[in-house]
């Protein structure tokens, strides 16, 4: 099979963000339980050799597999062993109860953190806690607050009033010793990487910096015992992620790769953030058995965590085989990582920051960088697996680099791509693979034709344009079943720089591309087939059908259920944006406690009654203005005036413009498409997406039903009144519906 027929995985958005999310891939829970059954035996390893996403491996154990862990990051164990087996509600509350009672000199310590943060109510005068103060990058005092006053009901955001510059100054003044402090437990003054510590901790407030080095030393207090310690780490890692400064103050960077601060951000309430993490940490489900190597774990299933590199395996392995890999491959990410070396120092001290320390010396991370990291992961796992074995690599967020670095490291190891399916950007890709031969692979040569055959081949399978990614992803696989993706002793930059070269050639050398939206690079707007060129339906039409079908044959379903059924229909890169499917459901049908129903009115029986209705509707109008009036067929008619058409109507049921409408032998201002008024939005956000679609229809208008229908009830209806009406029957995409193309 084609590694682009593989259908997409649906899986199911979490309940919940988890602690730490926006550094976290963001994956759809239900991935491993829909892709291993199948695949893999119970009785060896399921590995994931990166340790980079908790909920995978959890939701691994959790079906009954065993489950092979590795992870170097402390935070990333941390966060495995905290996920695999999480702290009730009340254990997170009641530690956090006895740590605001717990005193701060004369004070309780809730108190004293949160008089860090006061300021005044600008409306009743009351002394407040503030939510978060706003910072401009640069400046040494804060510019607003924003606050929720319980006095008087007044929140928002405000500007700072002279009583927070000052406090703020103030505790800047006095913040150096816990400064050193959250150093010492970083790196100690004679460490090497003391200045590169240094140079992390400017991304934090010196009243977070205070905050945090108090909170801190709670743990090492007498009579905490090893349960509430781990509680209270729990709670303390979220407040270390929340107060630091890249929180920008409009979200502009929800998901930070560097560690660089927003021209504008917020300082947010180190109290308020405990008090919000224990919804994050809270258990939700039961726990799985975890154990760190070299304890056991249940044949029923559970997490071994190895805090080793994944060449050590082999003696795990060795009586109980790797029968399956299931992974995200870990995004570069320099602000994460760096910041998992402090946290891990202030948590557990500097022996546990030690080994992390290399993070905080490299400031960038590219791909060339990344593809070498992975090759040589996946050349020891290629020592763990059995021919055949079967793999499945999740590509986060994924990019042209990220997935060329993925794509190559797993070639020239000897693993054979079998499949390939990616459904936007927001989406992880999902790679999946076979353990090969231990064969030398001939190099093959990069081959343009062969490039511009599959870039050619998914355009016309899509029926309409795209962007660059999902070209650039059916490049790369036709390079990989080539062997032509990296070559032997090839730098891995080099390999890296080559991909995005042969595709951006084969992009603008190919006369039978057209790009719309364009910028200067290629990787910009979106490409499509000239018209001239034969091609599928518009996928966006098909995936219409397709969703009104299982609607009709569906009483009841829901978003899972049909994209589950529409997966294998469009695999590979043809699988449907969940904006798409998101639009034709608000189109066509309406959502009741999570399921979705056809409409009454969108059932195929009365959708064609109503539209021979409308044709008699037309019709009658067409009389009444004293036009000829010819029914060319069901749906459609034309009114005429002497030897002219004064109007052609096209009635539509659907948002779907085929050849009839977009190719009609009537002039095109005189051109009029009558659709329900359910189906407007999603045909304009069908054209808001597909320029080739907006030129086909550029100069028809469109009429609602309803203004139709308005029209004949009109008693005072004349030709200029009719004309008039329909001007201002323009239509527009519904806001706030659905995102994500």
């Amino acid at each position: 099979m084609n590694a682009l027929e593989t259908p997409f995985i649906v899986g199911r958005f979490p309940a919940r963000d988890g602690p730490l999310s926006r550094f976290l891939p963001p994956l759809e829970d239900g991935i491993a339980a829909e892709w291993l059954p199948p695949r893999a035996s119970k009785e060896g390893w399921i590995l994931d050799p990166f340790g980079s996403a908790p909920r995978l491996a959890v939701e691994t154990a959790r079906s009954g597999y065993r489950v092979l862990v590795t992870a170097n990051n402390p935070i990333a164990r941390f966060l495995l062993e905290m996920t695999a087996a999480p702290p009730t509600e009340t254990e997170l509350n009641a530690a956090l109860a006895d740590l605001a009672i717990s005193k701060k000199g004369d004070e309780r310590l809730e108190q004293h953190l949160q008089s860090l943060y006061l300021t005044q109510c600008a409306n009743c005068g009351q002394e407040i806690p503030a939510r978060a103060f706003l910072w401009k990058k640069g400046e040494d005092t804060p510019y607003a607050r924003r606050y929720d006053c319980p006095a008087c009901n007044d929140s928002g955001e405000r500007p700072a009033a002279e009583a927070d510059v000052e406090r703020a100054r103030k505790i800047a003044e006095s913040a150096g010793l816990h400064r050193a402090r959250l150093l010492e437990r970083v790196a100690p003054s004679n460490d090497p990487d003391r200045e590169f510590a240094e140079e992390a901790l400017a991304v934090y407030q010196p009243r977070a910096i205070y905050a945090l080095a108090t909170l801190i030393n709670r743990l090492d207090a007498p009579g905490v015992t090893p349960e509430r310690r781990r509680a209270l780490s729990a709670l303390f890692l979220s407040a270390c992620d929340r107060v630091n400064n890249l929180w920008s103050v409009n979200n502009e960077r929800p998901r930070p790769k560097q560690l660089a601060v927003s021209n504008e951000f917020r300082e947010n309430n180190v109290w308020m953030a405990l008090e919000d993490a224990v919804s994050e940490w809270a258990a939700q489900e039961e726990a799985v058995p975890i154990a760190l190597w070299p304890k056991k774990i249940p044949e029923s299933g559970g997490i071994l965590l190895y805090e080793g590199r994944v060449a050590d395996f082999a003696p795990i392995v060795k009586e109980s085989p790797v029968t399956a890999i299931l992974t995200a491959l870990p995004r570069p990410n320099q602000a994460y990582w760096t910041l998992c070396a402090l946290w891990a120092g202030w948590l557990w001290g500097s022996e546990a920051a030690e080994p992390f320390h290399l993070v905080l010396r490299r400031r960038r991370y590219d791909w060339g960088w990344h593809l070498e990291a992975l090759q040589n992961a996946f050349r020891h796992i290629f020592d763990l697996l059995k021919l055949g074995a079967p793999c499945l690599t999740l590509v986060p967020e994924p990019e042209a680099g990220f997935l060329t670095a993925a794509l190559a490291a797993g070639e020239v190891n000897g693993f054979d791509l079998a499949g390939f399916a990616m459904r936007t950007q927001h989406d992880a890709a999902q790679i999946t693979w076979t353990r090969g031969e231990r064969l030398p692979r001939a190099r093959g040569k990069t081959d343009l034709t062969s490039v511009r055959a599959a870039i050619q081949t998914h355009l016309s399978a899509r029926g309409e344009p795209t962007f660059h990614l999902p070209l650039h992803a059916a490049a790369l696989v036709a390079l990989t079943a080539d062997h032509a993706l990296i070559g032997a002793r090839q730098p891995e930059d080099e390999v890296i720089r080559e991909a995005a070269k042969t595709v951006q050639e084969s992009l603008l050398g190919d006369e039978t591309l057209v790009r719309y939206r364009g910028g200067e690079s290629a990787d910009t707007g979106l490409w499509g087939l000239a018209p001239e060129v034969e091609s599928a339906e518009p996928l966006s039409d098909r995936v219409e059908m397709a969703v009104v079908q299982f609607l009709v044959e569906r009483s009841n379903c829901t978003l899972e259920d049909v994209l589950r059924d529409l997966s294998p229909r469009f695999p590979g890169l043809l699988a449907p944006s969940l904006g798409l499917v998101g639009e034709v459901l608000v189109s066509y049908a309406e959502q009741v406690e999570g399921q979705w129903k056809l409409r009454a009115e969108d059932r195929p029986s009365a959708r064609k009654a109503e539209l021979s209705q409308m044709a008699d509707l037309l019709q009658v109008i067409g009389e009444r203005l004293e036009f000829r009036t010819n029914r060319l067929d069901e749906r459609r008619l034309v009114w005429e005036a002497g030897e002219t058409s004064a109007y052609a109507f096209h009635l539509k049921a659907s948002a779907i413009m085929d050849e009839a409408v977009t190719r009609s032998a009537y002039p095109r201002e005189r051109t009029l498409v009558v659709i329900p008024g359910g189906r407007a939005s999603l045909l304009a956000y069908k054209i808001s997406r597909d320029p080739a679609l907006a030129a086909r229809l550029h100069g028809i208008r469109f009429v609602k039903f309803r203004l139709a229908r308005a029209l004949a009830e009109m008693a005072a209806l004349n030709r200029d009144a009719f004309e008039e009406q329909i001007q201002s029957d323009a239509f527009e995409r519904a806001r706030g519906q659905w995102m994500m193309f």
